[in-house]
């Protein structure tokens, strides 16, 4: 994560150049659109804190994300040097960091999963298809938003530490009953994995509890929040460990926000502590969007 140095859009041009043969992907922060000659997305402003959260300051926001992503580890570590030499040439700070990777990372049904610290298989709840990717998580013409931003994609970042030490004294059947799924992704009730459950059939939670995750993330499973997910765990030693979770929506109002205010009083609470991220425009392809960036 940077904060400002001098122009927004010669930096990218000079991160991209260096490289190498790593993902480089880029967020853009509320507060980079500060004297810039373009308007800001219209839903973009920092993140807030939600119930629970503990957001250190020098772990969260910032004007420029650069995610430095690839299978090689050595490789992933000399861009992000690269990168990080790159910006304090240019006047830039960074602001924080922090390295993530996806245990036991694999596609399966079209859809990207990896294992978490809590031991359980993320990413079940997303589509299958580009084409439903794109309708949870593309902006749109008629959103109201700048021309620039057509094509881009809201993301959140939230750091989020486990108490894996006190999750691990519960049993598993336990633990499969707050997450409301077993380890393997499969449903409680016995829905195959494939398909979605029927909650209203399940009205006072016997089969899966009505504080579950998964239950108040999405109440209504043929219905699935309009985000996509991606998220990194991160083990920074001294038991500080969780994820990096990361989604990206057209409407943040619609996507995580709405689903974040109906995880308030789940029973994972005890187990999750926020501690940073924040919220950023990850701009369409292309280089158009380099122009909203230029100082006005």
């Amino acid at each position: 994560m940077l904060d400002r140095g001098r122009d927004a859009g010669a930096l990218v041009r000079e991160v991209r150049a260096v490289g190498g043969g790593v993902g480089l992907g880029f967020g853009l922060g509320t507060s980079l659109f500060e004297g810039a000659g373009a308007r800001a997305p219209l839903q973009l402003k920092a993140m807030p804190s939600f119930a629970g959260d503990l957001l250190d300051p020098a772990q969260s926001h910032g004007d420029l994300l650069v995610r430095v992503a690839g299978e090689d580890a050595d490789e992933v570590r000399t861009a992000v040097a690269s990168v990080k030499a790159v910006a304090g040439k240019a006047g830039w700070v960074v602001r924080w960091g922090i390295d993530g990777f996806r245990a036991e990372n694999r596609v399966e049904g079209g859809r990207g999963l990896a294992r978490n610290p809590f031991h359980f298989t993320e990413g079940f709840g997303n589509p299958e298809t580009e084409r439903e990717v794109a309708d949870r998580a593309v902006v749109r013409e008629g959103q109201g938003e700048p021309d620039w931003a057509v094509g881009g994609s809201y993301q959140v970042v939230r750091v989020i530490r486990f108490a894996t030490e006190l999750w691990d004294k519960d049993s598993v059947p336990e633990q499969e009953r707050i997450m409301g799924r077993r380890r393997d992704g499969k449903w409680l009730d016995g829905t195959p994995t494939a398909e979605q459950p029927n909650f209203a059939a399940d009205a006072k939670g016997r089969h899966t509890p009505l504080d579950s995750h998964v239950r108040l993330a999405a109440p209504d499973r043929r219905r699935p929040p309009p985000l996509v997910r991606r998220s990194y765990s991160y083990d920074r030693g001294d038991g500080d460990t969780g994820i990096i979770f990361n989604c990206y929506q057209r409407d943040l109002a619609k996507g995580f926000e709405a689903v974040q205010k109906r995880l308030a009083g789940e029973a994972l609470a005890k187990y999750v502590l926020t501690t940073g991220g924040g919220y950023f425009f990850v701009p369409p392809p292309g280089d158009a969007w380099l122009d909203a960036l230029a100082p006005a």
